[in-house]
């Protein structure tokens, strides 16, 4: 009966069914739903800060579920509850985007009178400081290895060498890279330039190193698709491991990152961010300055850039074969 209540409220909505509604909101009336719905699908633009909003809030919403507690019900002491619960299942930096995510969606429904207060405005999150990213970074005989052992005879090899180039040589996010359609590789002066998608709508120009322009002109030219200009740039393979018309999905890249790993032999900890990690470290390493590879890299602050800054590691490790006993 309850499910059939939450269905039926749902459609009356005619909104994306993309985003369901949990019972303590279906309960809290129609204009609740609604205010529910369009704070995902109106208000919060990233697809990706969407969907982990959305796990975080549903997971919450269902937990008060469980326990009986209405919406109207829930104060500062129950979202306490839950965050305490989390911090003993997660690592601190998840529990604060969950309390995050309940924090917004709360102050989403005060201002549309759903609710009185914010029950989490209150609330505090686990302390956490970080001095040094736990992305895995690849040295640059690792990353040579896994590159050079690609099989281009094949276009799906020639695309995965592009988009893995994309990531290292321009410090790419892997949304900003999967965003990207063929007009967005591009000459400029003497040079090609790549514009990536960034977040929030924004673009980020970087110019491209003579070793990525190969592996882009090679995977344009035997997929044959630098004519459709407007088009993805990286495409999912069919049935007949040829290009299809559709876009990577993160999910795609990083099991493609995955499998390319395990075919070197590197560590199956290696993700799409290792890649970015790893430019900018090999960057570092060899006189870059913080400044331009945060510029490069699209970071609003140098202490983001430096987490990903793993030129100390061997300074460190030197420092501690000085113990002799």
């Amino acid at each position: 009966m309850k499910r059939q209540l939450i269905d039926q409220r749902h459609a009356s909505l005619k909104l994306p069914s993309a985003v369901p509604v949990p019972e303590v909101v279906a309960y809290a009336g129609e204009e609740a739903s609604r205010r529910y719905i369009e704070y995902f699908t109106a208000r919060i633009r990233n697809a990706s800060t969407r969907d982990a909003y959305l796990r975080a809030v549903n997971r919450f919403l269902y937990w008060c579920a469980s326990l009986g507690i209405e919406l109207a019900d829930i104060e500062p002491i129950v979202v306490a509850t839950y965050i305490e619960q989390l911090t003993d299942q997660y690592a601190a930096p998840t529990v604060k985007q969950h309390l995050a995510a309940i924090r917004m969606m709360c102050d989403y429904l005060v201002t549309g009178h759903i609710i009185q207060f914010n029950p989490a405005s209150a609330v505090r999150g686990p302390k956490h400081s970080v001095k040094k990213g736990k992305t895995p970074v690849l040295s640059t005989e690792e990353a040579r290895q896994l590159i050079d052992g690609i099989d281009t005879s094949t276009i799906i090899g020639l695309r995965d060498r592009a988009l893995i180039g994309v990531m290292l040589f321009s410090f790419a996010r892997i949304s900003a890279a999967l965003q990207m359609n063929v007009d967005d590789f591009f000459p400029q002066g003497r040079r090609m330039w790549l514009r990536l998608h960034e977040k929030n709508g924004k673009y980020h120009e970087v110019p491209v190193h003579h070793t990525l322009e190969d592996y882009l002109d090679d995977y344009l030219s035997a997929s044959g698709i630098d004519a459709e200009r407007r088009s993805a740039l990286f495409r999912t393979v069919g049935n007949h491991r040829t290009l299809t018309p559709n876009r990577m999905h993160r999910s795609d890249a990083l099991r493609m990152i995955k499998r390319q790993a395990k075919n070197s032999g590197l560590p199956d900890a290696i993700c799409c961010h290792s890649w970015r990690a790893t430019g900018i470290t090999a960057y570092l390493s060899h006189g870059g300055s913080l400044e331009n590879a945060m510029n490069i890299a699209c970071h609003s602050s140098a202490t983001t850039t430096k987490l990903y800054d793993r030129t100390s590691d061997d300074v460190s490790l030197d420092e501690i074969e000085r113990i002799r006993i």
